[in-house]
């Protein structure tokens, strides 16, 4: 089976892990702080370390001071994590449509939905292609509104020359296996406000108090410690953050394999009249973590099955958010994100990742166009 996505570890990142493991401490060390400071320098703001992406959209919504019944609005068509994450704080989520020729918020809905009453825009880089914050920025005028960028796909990315995680009010990001780069599990936050950073890190650590000049009681001693809001326990460890310094020195290889696969599939593909792929904002350096493609509806099912029984590991990105149970949405009103629908029910995903070969790229798009000529018999 060729996987839709897998992560690379070379020798150098499993000694990298074993060095930390015969350290002192092997959870909330100095590699924490180094692997902080390595992102804030990629990213281009201050940056705290978590264990998930999905902690790490939480610690988000806290740092920014999103309270319970805060409606923040986010795209449809993304991994629930970003909706989820909300719904824990008590947050009132919002769906907009995407666009469908990008996978990425859909700008004119964002313009219908914002109402006085949000407090935050939730973007998603969707496959690693980072929206045009200053876009948003322009929608959002002089509203008093958060603009959070959910970059878990598109870490090393930049738009404008700008590094994502450095234009929105905050970012987050994922660490995940098949991700742009891996701690195994793990995620961040960004931001240029140290408010947020400050925040974002109290609530990963139980909102544990150890600075003096910050405690509200009289300490006893110099054991004290105290806590000033419930937070949670979403450290990452010492050794996922040595995983994580080791594969940092490799992203812009990352980069430019992951880019390099993207531009030979769309090569290969560009003349199949039944298959098409992202429309790519020429502003946008893409760290490709997806390689989505589209075709048409009453072939996806069958192609789908077809490639994965020939050894080909496709996904599907994603099932929309409102489709969850969780949600409770009725099925009518599934209608009122027409992009998001279409999206979902034609959208496969394409195997890339670092160690994919051309040849392995050629063999996948040989046994799509079989797959679409089979599904017409």
């Amino acid at each position: 089976m060729i996987p839709y996505g897998r992560q690379e570890i070379l020798e150098e990142d499993i000694q990298a892990v074993i060095n930390a493991l015969r350290s002192d401490l092997i959870t909330t060390g100095p590699l924490v702080d180094e692997f902080e400071n390595e992102l804030e320098k990629v990213v281009g703001a201050s940056c705290v370390v978590l264990n998930s992406g999905t902690a790490a959209l939480q610690a988000a919504y806290y740092g920014a001071g999103l309270k319970k019944g805060d409606e923040i609005l986010t795209p449809a068509n993304t991994f629930v994590a970003t909706q989820a994450a909300a719904m824990h704080l008590g947050l009132k989520v919002k769906f907009v449509d995407i666009d469908l020729d990008t996978g990425l918020i859909s700008l004119d809905d964002l313009k219908r939905k914002l109402s006085r009453n949000t407090k935050a825009i939730v973007v998603v880089d969707y496959a690693g292609q980072p929206v045009d914050i200053s876009a948003v920025r322009s929608i959002v005028g002089d509203k008093n509104v958060w603009i959070i960028e959910d970059a878990a796909h598109s870490l090393g990315s930049r738009f404008e020359s700008l590094p994502v995680g450095s234009i929105a009010d905050i970012s987050t990001f994922s660490f995940y296996p098949t991700k742009n780069i891996t701690t195994g599990e793990g995620g961040a936050v960004s931001s240029k406000d140290l408010n947020v950073i400050q925040r974002a890190k109290l609530y990963s650590r139980q909102g544990l108090v150890r600075t003096p000049e910050n405690f509200v009681l009289k300490p006893d001693g110099p054991w004290h410690q105290e806590v000033h809001f419930f937070g949670h326990n979403y450290r990452l460890t010492d050794f996922q953050c040595a995983l994580g310094l080791s594969q940092l020195k490799r992203l812009s290889h990352f980069k430019s394999y992951r880019e390099n696969i993207y531009k030979y599939y769309v090569k290969l593909l560009k003349d199949i009249e039944e298959v098409n792929t992202l429309k790519v904002d020429s502003r946008a350096e893409c760290v490709w973590h997806l390689m989505p493609v589209r075709v048409p509806k009453s072939k996806r099912k069958k192609v789908f099955e077809r490639l994965r029984a020939a050894g080909i590991g496709v996904q599907v990105n994603y099932v929309p958010a409102y489709h969850h149970p969780a949600f409770r949405t009725k099925r009518r009103d599934f209608l009122k994100f027409p992009n998001s629908e279409e999206f979902y029910a034609t959208e496969i995903s394409l195997p890339i990742f670092v160690g994919i070969t051309k040849e392995q790229v050629e063999f996948v798009c040989d046994e799509l166009l079989n797959a679409l000529k089979m599904s017409k018999l």
